[in-house]
């Protein structure tokens, strides 16, 4: 068939397979320029077929030369519609896994279930022995739990109502949106599924199972952000959810000495989630301008892969902040990015919207995400929706 990109509101229905696979190659060539590092060489990652869990698993790859086992939650094609992008990147991944000799293997299932995680540790015993890293990239709009209760996750403020410029991405326009206040029910909710329950529970298990190889690393991805989005992300029902996640972090070095658990705090980036945040597109369009400019701006691939050289495995070990938390972000916390970023937010109109705001870049990252966009592929082209995945368990 002939595929074309479908958007309804800020969602893709269709992927690419090529383009899907040429977005997992230049992954790969961007995290093959990097060094190596000495690193764990059994690597298992939590969310592993999009954004900085398929991250993780390139740089796990190339950096580390490590093996990996992943987990995602994808679906296939049924001949008549697409894959998701996760299955197809994940199919890549594994094609180009398996030309260098390295063993990978796929998961797919729901990570939050009590199955997947015993299907997990089945693996890890016959395949691996051991793992000594556990990457942990799981988002989920909802999550059912062990006794069998589903979650949902909300993006609201929290305490009071709160009203802030927002760009609407499909007109370029930029007005004023409000964000409502979450229930406490739905505050509590949203830590259910986005914060640290589900990341405590897999150590839990693994160690438990005695899959985890002593003073084994895992690490948990987050995002902070600025005091300009702090009402709607940080002090909203995510940022709580995000706050979890960073208590967990001492919860798990507690219970397992011998398990080093560290937060990444990452750069803010286009995702279909992110993207569907009021007031949120609007800091990282200009954020993108103003990092591209500066000559500093970076992906999920260029992130990852200074993580893993540089301050998880490099030279200097692990380099920390004095919260315990790797800061990923920390081009995108500058100073000057951060004065420069105030100033175009203050001076945006409609009518100034691409003087101030990196919108095509914003777009490009967004279809890319499904494969689309590249201007290598003949998009014209019919091609066959239907790729297997070699080392999949359903």
């Amino acid at each position: 068939m002939i595929i074309e990109p479908k958007v309804r509101e800020y969602i893709c229905t269709t992927a690419h397979p090529t383009g899907c696979a040429e977005s997992v190659r230049r992954q790969v060539a961007i995290a093959a320029s990097r060094p190596s590092v000495d690193g764990p060489k059994k690597v298992l990652v939590i969310g592993c077929s999009t954004g900085y869990g398929l991250a993780s698993r390139i740089s796990a790859l190339e950096n580390l030369g490590a093996e990996t086992l992943g987990i995602m939650y994808e679906r296939p094609s049924n001949g008549r519609r697409t894959a998701t992008a996760g299955w197809y990147n994940t199919a890549e991944f594994e094609r180009m896994s398996a030309e260098k000799g390295i063993y990978a293997r796929s998961i797919n299932g729901d990570a939050f279930s009590i199955e997947i995680k015993e299907k997990t540790i089945e693996i890890i015993r016959k395949d691996l022995g051991k793992v000594d890293m556990v990457i942990y990239s799981l988002a989920a709009p909802r999550r059912t739990d062990a006794e069998g209760v589903t979650w949902s996750s909300c993006l609201k403020t929290t305490g009071e109502a709160f009203t802030e410029k927002s760009l609407d991405l499909r007109t370029n326009e930029i007005g004023e949106k409000t964000v409502e206040p979450a229930t406490e029910e739905e505050l509590h909710s949203t830590i259910k599924v986005m914060g640290g329950e589900d990341w405590a529970e897999w150590i839990d298990v693994l160690k438990k199972a005695d899959v985890l190889s002593a003073n084994a690393v895992t690490v948990a991805y987050s995002y902070i952000g600025p005091k300009l989005t702090y009402p709607i992300y940080y002090h909203g029902t995510i940022g709580a959810a995000k706050q979890h996640l960073h208590k967990t972090m001492g919860e798990i070095n507690a219970a397992h000495p011998d398990v080093k658990a560290y937060i990444s705090v990452n750069k803010g980036l286009v995702t279909q989630a992110s993207s569907a945040i009021p007031v949120v597109p609007l800091y990282f369009a200009i954020l993108y301008k103003v990092m591209k400019e500066k000559g500093t701006h970076e992906g999920c691939i260029e992130q990852i892969t200074r993580l893993f050289t540089e301050k998880l495995f490099g030279e200097n070990g692990v380099v920390t902040d004095e919260n315990g938390f790797i800061r990923m972000d920390d081009y995108e916390m500058e100073e000057a990015v951060q004065e420069k970023i105030l100033e175009s937010w203050k001076a945006v109109k409609t009518e100034t919207v691409k003087d101030y705001c990196d919108i095509d870049g914003y777009w490009e990252d967004f279809y890319n995400m499904f494969g689309f966009k590249y201007n290598n592929i003949d998009y014209k082209k019919e091609v066959n929706p239907e790729v297997p995945i070699g080392g999949i368990k359903d």
